[in-house]
């Protein structure tokens, strides 16, 4: 996480001096070593001075939504390779869904979760409370820069201008109106959670950068990445990360999936024998639990489904997933929407 909190230090300190905040200033009373940073020195940021930094550019700038605007501001660069993920998504919802899946490699101060309903979705942001309960007002920052950002960052890359349904914050702000402005949104609640709401709509919408072949290079790269930073990791874990990760392109191949993890295929199924599994098992779970998430969505065309699964005859996954919960697609599909409808 220490590269995480220099790199963003720096985009911090930037955005600061557009604010007429002398950077020097700033870093001296954070305790930062201005000179490093600007030469990419080996030194690293702690969140104590991370936090102080936030702290001290509130105060200086006179802005106690400092981190609202920050985000409103900031740009896809910050993000390094995620952002170059996101910028060639092929739709918006893809591009949410690839900032939540790989936000986790750039730090660990908050978690970002995308939940789809009927007819709209959520992006929901959750700080680490372990890691930020003796710096409450960064956990704020952090969560406000991050509404900001997740909503402004698809700008001038769609063909529409994305506007909220709903915004949901944990606490009643001061400065409602421009909360209202900034996250172009006139609904905003006050509950327990940092959340924006979309019309599904936006979902499908395209990104007009969009590049399939960089974006699968890039995922590559990403998934390398990953797996060097989570050697902890169990094997079939890094797999089945892999395998939900890349399922809109396809379920992968035994081979792929091993060129990814730089190991032969028979290596690949010998670690995973160690483990008690097999890469046939693993597919097989993520086949059904995303075949299980489409169909509760109620918008995905069968045989979409079927295909992006890796099954090339509807009838095909049709059996599969008889086998797995007893149900034919259709008959599932039908007892979720009545649910819905109908909830207990």
């Amino acid at each position: 996480m220490s590269d995480y909190l220099k790199n963003f230090s720096r985009y911090l300190i930037s955005y600061a001096a557009q604010k007429d905040i002398p950077s020097g200033k700033l870093t001296a009373l954070a305790g930062i070593d201005l000179a490093a940073l600007k030469e990419n020195k080996k030194t690293a940021i702690t969140l104590r001075q991370f936090n102080d930094l936030w702290l001290h550019a509130i105060h200086l700038s006179g802005d106690p939504l400092f981190g609202l605007h920050f985000g409103e501001t900031l740009q896809l660069a910050a993000l390094g390779i995620v952002g170059a993920v996101v910028r060639n998504s092929s739709t918006a919802g893809a591009a949410l869904q690839n900032c939540a899946s790989y936000i986790r490699l750039m730090t660990d101060l908050f978690d970002t979760r995308i939940r789809n309903k009927k007819h709209s979705f959520t992006v929901q942001f959750s700080p680490a409370k372990e890691q930020l309960h003796a710096y409450p007002a960064l956990q704020r920052q952090l969560m406000e820069l991050s509404l900001a950002f997740v909503l402004h960052e698809l700008d001038g890359l769609l063909f529409t201008k994305i506007h909220p349904l709903h915004a949901e914050l944990p606490y009643e702000g001061a400065n409602t109106k421009e909360y209202e402005r900034v996250l172009r949104c006139s609904k905003i609640t006050y509950g327990k959670n940092y959340i924006l709401e979309f019309d599904n709509a936006f979902w499908d919408e395209p990104i007009i950068s969009s590049n399939f072949e960089l974006q699968t290079f890039l995922l590559q790269k990403i998934a390398a990445l990953s797996y060097r930073m989570e050697p902890q990791e169990s094997l079939g874990s890094r797999i089945v990360s892999l395998l939900r990760s890349n399922t809109y392109l396809g379920i992968p191949t035994l081979q792929e999936v091993s060129a990814n993890l730089h190991m032969s295929p028979r290596s690949l199924q010998r670690k995973l024998r160690s483990e008690g599994s097999s890469y046939q098992q693993l597919a097989e779970s993520v086949r059904k639990s995303i075949a299980i998430h489409y169909l509760n969505q109620g918008s995905y065309p069968m045989k979409e489904i079927s295909y992006m699964l890796g099954y090339n005859e509807l009838s095909a996954f049709s059996r599969a997933f008889k086998k797995w919960t007893g149900l034919a697609p259709q008959n599932f599909r039908k007892e979720a929407a009545t649910s819905q409808e109908h909830p207990h």
